[in-house]
């Protein structure tokens, strides 16, 4: 069985090894897309201490907290692999970030600048409809940063800390969905909409426009993915 190969950098000795071993561990796992393709993306703990200059002990340890996260699992006698989630998993992920963004989105209409709502106008300057497709891969990219600055703009520090990991998992599900069933094109006008609703401060609006967009994501997943088990 292949063993993945991670782009990782070495760290240096410190009273922050720990944190610098799990850090690192984390950015390259993150960086790879593993709904990309069916494979198993299996972790192994000698090349990754090798390549990070460090022992095994921490890079065990760093790949438990990671378990702990649900971005590993470990198999018994054959060992860690990069977590992939079920259908179910997912499905119910994204319900429950569903509820979460809509309530930043009320936030944001009660909290956020004038300049930073129009920042997210500014996401989508360069994009129309006949051109989503085209830039498919640059659009991903600002689909998953609109997402993730609707948290930031709500200035909740417990919503940012609470969807900080479950981001990560939703930006993998969003760079493998956007591309599908026309989704991009639909998403932009979604987006548009909830950006005028929270121009104009509408709350009640802003809130449910999230939530809707949000909840097509997963009547996607549950209705059309196949990759998924």
């Amino acid at each position: 069985m292949a063993t993945v190969a991670l782009a990782l950098k070495r760290v240096e000795n410190g009273v922050v090894l720990k944190d610098r071993i799990y850090n690192e561990l984390k950015r390259a796992i993150t960086a790879i897309n593993v709904y990309a393709d069916s494979d198993e993306h299996r972790l192994d703990e000698r090349q990754l201490s090798e390549e990070l200059g460090v022992s095994r002990t921490p890079v065990r340890e760093a790949l438990c907290r990671l378990e702990n996260e649900g971005f590993v699992h470990t198999v018994p006698r054959r060992g860690a692999f990069i977590a992939r989630k079920s259908k179910k998993e997912i499905v119910e992920m994204i319900t429950v970030w569903a509820a979460l963004e809509s309530l930043a989105s009320r936030l944001i209409t009660e909290r956020a600048s004038e300049n930073e709502i129009a920042g997210l106008r500014k996401m989508f300057a360069t994009f129309s409809d006949d051109k989503v497709q085209a830039h498919i891969d640059e659009y991903s990219e600002t689909n998953i940063e609109f997402h993730k600055a609707l948290f930031q703009i709500s200035h909740c520090d417990l919503l940012n800390k609470l969807t900080e990991n479950m981001f990560l998992h939703m930006r993998w599900i969003r760079m493998r969905t956007i591309s599908e069933k026309d989704r991009a094109s639909r998403s932009i006008i979604d987006h548009m909409n909830i950006i005028e609703a929270l121009e104009a401060r509408d709350a009640d609006l802003a809130e449910r426009l999230t939530k809707e967009h949000t909840l097509n994501l997963a009547r996607h997943v549950e209705g059309n993915v196949d990759w998924l088990n």
